[in-house]
Parts: C-alpha cells; sequence; structure tokens
C-alpha cells in the first residue's frame, strides 16, 4: 500500500485519521445530505454487492448495507486504519458490511465481484486516478456501475471559501496549489473528471451538480454556534491545515478574523438558520460522476 498515494496513507493515519475519528458524528452530518443523494444517485437494488472506496467510519457503507439488504454485500475500503477502526466499532453486528484497511487505487481486489463502485468524497485522493479507476474497474461485474460524490471548486464552496478569504493578510501567502493535485478538490473540473474515467474505460459518463447547506456550528445562540463554527474550520479541513505550523499570535488573529467574517451580513454562514438555535449551515456545492 505504501507503492501508492503515499502522503495520504501518512496522513490519514496521523493527525488527519484522528482528528476526524474525534469529530465523526460532526462530519458525518455534514456529508449526509451528500451521501444520500450519491446513494439515490446510485441506486442499489436488493442483493447487490457495493465496494464502497474511502469509506471513512463507515456511514456511507451502512446506509448502503440497508439499501442492498442480507443478501447483498458492502465492502469499506480506506487508507486510515483509526477510521477503520471506528466504522468497525459502529456497525451493527447483522448489518451486511465489512471493513477493511486498504488503498482501493492498488489493493488487490475480488475480480468482477461489485455492483457497484461508490465513494464519498473519497476518491479525489488519487496520485494519478486514472490508474486508479481502471484497477478498480476490475473489480466490477459486467455492466457494473461507478457512482462517487466529490466537491467542486473551492470558490464555489462556502465554507472553505469565506475562513480562506478572512485570513488573508495575517497567514503567509504561500505558492498556489495545483488544481489537478489530490486534494478535496482535485475533481473540481468536470472535463476532467470525465477525461480520467473514459481513459480509464468507463462508458455512459454522466455528471450532475448537487448543492446544499451543511450545518457546520452548533449552539443555543447566534454568538455559540458561531464560535462553534470557527472552531470547526481550526481543527479539520484546509484551513486547519493551512495554520498547522503557524505561531500562537498568527493563529489568534486568524481566528479573529474569521469570525469577524462570520459575523459578517456578508457572509451566508447562516444561510439557513433561521433563529440560530438549531446551528449554522454553510453553502456547499458538488458533483455526481456517474
Amino acid at each position: 500500500m505504501a507503492q501508492h498515494n503515499a502522503d495520504q496513507v501518512a496522513d490519514w493515519n496521523d493527525q488527519s485519521g484522528e482528528r476526524w475519528v474525534a469529530h465523526q458524528a460532526r462530519l458525518d452530518a455534514v456529508m449526509a445530505a451528500f451521501g444520500q443523494a450519491a446513494i439515490e444517485a446510485a441506486a442499489p437494488a436488493t442483493d447487490e454487492c457495493v465496494l464502497d472506496v474511502g469509506c471513512g467510519a463507515g456511514a456511507s457503507s451502512r446506509d448502503l448495507a440497508a439499501r442492498v439488504g442480507s443478501g447483498g454485500h458492502v465492502l469499506g475500503v480506506d487508507i486510515s486504519e483509526p477510521l477503520i477502526d471506528r466504522a468497525r466499532a459502529l456497525v451493527p453486528q447483522d448489518t451486511p458490511a465489512l471493513f477493511q484497511v486498504a488503498d482501493a487505487s492498488g489493493a488487490e481486489l475480488p475480480e468482477g465481484a461489485f455492483d457497484i463502485l461508490f465513494s464519498r468524497f473519497g476518491v479525489m485522493f488519487f496520485d494519478d486516478p486514472t490508474v486508479a479507476f481502471a484497477h478498480m474497474r476490475r473489480a466490477l461485474k459486467p455492466g457494473g456501475r461507478v457512482a462517487f460524490v466529490c466537491w467542486r471548486g473551492m470558490a464555489e464552496n462556502d465554507w472553505v471559501r469565506l475562513p480562506m478569504t478572512a485570513i488573508k493578510g495575517i497567514v503567509p501567502p504561500t505558492a498556489p496549489p495545483d488544481p489537478e493535485a489530490p486534494g478535496p478538490f482535485s475533481f473540481g473540473d468536470r472535463e476532467r473528471v470525465a477525461r480520467i474515467l473514459t481513459a480509464a474505460g468507463f462508458t455512459d459518463i454522466a455528471i450532475a451538480p448537487f448543492d446544499a447547506s451543511i450545518p457546520f456550528g452548533e449552539g443555543a445562540t447566534r454568538d455559540m454556534a458561531i464560535d462553534d463554527a470557527v472552531k470547526m474550520t481550526f481543527e479539520v479541513g484546509p484551513l486547519s491545515r493551512m495554520l498547522a505550523d503557524q505561531p500562537d499570535d498568527i493563529r489568534v488573529r486568524a481566528s479573529a478574523a474569521v469570525r469577524h467574517r462570520a459575523q459578517s451580513g456578508a457572509t451566508r454562514y447562516d444561510k439557513l438558520a433561521s433563529n440560530f438555535l438549531s446551528g449554522v449551515s454553510l453553502a456547499a456545492t458538488a458533483a455526481f460522476w456517474l
């Protein structure tokens, strides 16, 4: 496994994996609307077998298992041992889902065993996505299908755009990342993804946008919900990575700037929270690649 996606393997078995386990319930709630919509697009049927790539703590695998029933099977794979441990701990004993620590881009997979190759935000991190999808396609039955959901561009996702914009001028600038480098937004270009899937041997490719607001902060008052949202941005996601090695004074200034932006009437932190007693929501955009 170390020969494939080595940086991602190291990261998700260290701080990233540990942080996601710590915030698993919150993060699954953030992703829930996208995962459910992707499952509807995949349309798993009773008795089908599904490979869930980048399954994380297993929320999508459990939902898929409920759709395929006792006569079906779901195999959830992820490179993060902490997340797979969490997935195994959460799955009920009678659920037809198993979990394996594996890099689906190169792991030994049973050939022609699955009806569906599925992923909820788990396929944007491959070093060579064309090779990865070609490898995973061999695990599909003849006529099998692939369905996954991935983020569109960073500029279209307020949950990351707003805090990242707020810290400009505070955190020393860095060279802009390669938009095709492995990362959460590397599949934001639909033309690129279509090329990858075509080169990997898939046909009849359809792409559809999906927009939703995500619950990003919780609290009994508006201020408490915003404080919680700011805390989340500093603990998981791109902003947490950017600030990881920054000195305390920079982190304090960045936190104040993000909170100010969250309070501003120009933001959409409160897009769907009418009274803030239920929390703070952020606009998010994704796409299905079927």
